[in-house]
């Protein structure tokens, strides 16, 4: 399935869509207020050591320190013993580390001291020795060939291991010398830097947004790549006559007068993607609800009718379901767990079926993730590696009115509470009058059907109660004054 992948750059931010047959799979933002940090290489400085939880804090000159866990702790020898942190970590101590995911939420980034330099064909693993190959290359024939290669391109003495990647297949020995050359001049100019820096230093930092497309973005489906900033596309095409001229006659500069993603719907689809619902064409629809621990997904029939009979119409929304939901996890970047609820199906083959459709659409992702089966609850559950924050999350922050609930109280909770305050207020304080503020909602409950309510209660408290409007308040928002 051909691929386009649009550039769209402002002063502010760049932005990335990955297209395929006109509809956007992919959304990709980086802002210069708040650049991503996965990658990013840095002499940190072990703030505190926990045992209890088998981690440690590390400043890397952040906001916030970064968390280590012993998992993440790279030993040149793996002995069987069981690794403690408080034996391998102290306070104080100075120690390479590589950030692998990004601050999310109140979450600090998290870290790891086995340190991996992406190239264009090759990942470089410098305190490694063996030669990986990634998961996406199944034939084993094929497998072996790289591996073989590879082996005859690297000098014995040299030291280091790699990751052989998806896109090294069609790497002439030449294109892999070079990349070799490449990642170990890297690593070399970071310890040389690392020498002479100060605790908390940033050694390396990753390729900006728009490099990084040409460098693991671009695969054999991917026809176009379009730019609507010359000075992006004249350094994207610098970088890619020397690390990735392969892809040089994919570039395109982008100077129509019509925004480039308005012109392929891509903002429309960004809108799309920050809310609930989701439309399918058969009639059907998805909720999806996004929250700290988790993300769920709710699939319903909808306006969907067709079908010879019931199961059948339940099978074909739950297969069509299947592939959006798969698209919506990649235009979201949706991550951590997350739970399916299907429509319920009493035909195994159907499950199977729509399992499979499930599967065979995630294999698009870049990402890692696991999928389970149908649980006895019917529902799917899987997991996808979360590296950065989400779509929503970058775009969006909690409703001041709503506090991210998603809900209000009504009016007539409002006034309820009200009431339940000036009962307090009268038995706390000796006031010479009430007085409520409020929305206009409100305000117009109590002088309409909580009138009545309102006078027993003065009338209960024995103070004269006045009601005032205030604009600015939200329909939650109240205050009582004591006069």
């Amino acid at each position: 399935m051909s691929e386009e992948i649009l550039i769209n750059v402002t002063p502010q931010e760049t932005r990335v869509a990955v297209m395929q047959q006109g509809v956007a799979q992919e959304i990709h933002i980086e802002r210069i207020s708040s650049l991503g940090l996965v990658g990013n290489i840095y002499l940190g400085r072990v703030c505190r050591v926990l045992p209890g939880m088998q981690s440690a804090f590390v400043e890397i000159g952040l906001d916030r320190a970064a968390f280590l866990h012993v998992a993440d702790i790279w030993q040149e020898h793996e002995d069987g013993e069981t690794r403690l942190i408080e034996k391998m970590l102290r306070e104080g101590q100075t120690l390479l580390v590589q950030v692998i995911k990004d601050p999310i939420s109140t979450k600090g980034a998290r870290l790891s001291t086995q340190i991996s330099i992406a190239g264009r064909f090759l990942v470089f693993l410098p305190q490694e020795t063996h030669i990986g190959i990634s998961q996406r290359i199944g034939d084993e024939a094929e497998r072996e060939l790289l591996r073989d290669k590879l082996q005859h391109l690297l000098q014995p003495d040299a030291g280091g291991g790699f990751i052989i990647r998806t896109m090294a297949e069609a790497a002439s020995d030449s294109e892999l010398g070079a990349d070799i050359e490449y990642l170990r001049k890297l690593w070399r100019d970071i310890n040389d830097k690392a020498k002479s820096a100060k605790p908390a230093t940033m050694l390396y930092h990753d390729l900006d947004l728009p490099l990084r497309v040409l460098r693991d973005f671009v695969n054999e489906e991917t026809i176009h790549i379009r730019v609507d900033s010359r000075e992006t596309f004249q350094k994207m095409q610098g970088f890619a006559l020397e690390y990735t001229s392969n892809v040089v006659g994919l570039l395109e500069l982008y100077v129509g007068e019509r925004p480039l993603f308005d012109l392929h719907g891509v903002e429309n689809e960004i809108e799309k993607a920050l809310g609930r619902r989701v439309d399918l064409k058969s009639g059907g629809y998805l909720i999806i609800d996004q929250t700290e621990a988790l993300t769920t997904v709710d699939v319903n029939t909808g306006g969907f009718v067709g079908g010879r009979n019931f199961d059948d119409t339940i099978f074909k929304t739950n297969l069509e379901a299947a592939q959006a939901i798969a698209r919506q996890l990649r235009l979201r970047n949706l991550g951590g767990i997350i739970i399916m609820d299907f429509i319920d199906m009493d035909n195994e083959e159907h499950k199977t079926a729509v399992l499979a459709e499930f599967k065979k659409t995630l294999a698009k992702d870049r990402t890692r993730m696991t999928v389970n089966g149908f649980s006895s609850l019917g529902l799917v559950e899987m997991t996808r590696k979360r590296t950065r924050e989400s779509l929503a999350h970058i775009l969006c922050e909690p409703c001041c009115t709503c506090q991210g609930r998603g809900v209000l109280k009504t009016a007539q909770t409002v006034c309820y509470d009200i009431l339940r305050e000036l009962v307090r207020e009268a038995r706390q304080f000796s006031a010479r009058e009430f007085r409520i503020l409020a929305s206009q909602q409100v305000i117009d409950l109590f002088l309409d059907e909580e009138s009545q309510s309102l006078a027993q209660l003065g009338d209960f408290i024995g103070k004269p109660i006045y009601l005032q409007v205030e604009n600015q308040y939200s329909q939650e928002q109240y205050d009582i004054v004591l006069m």
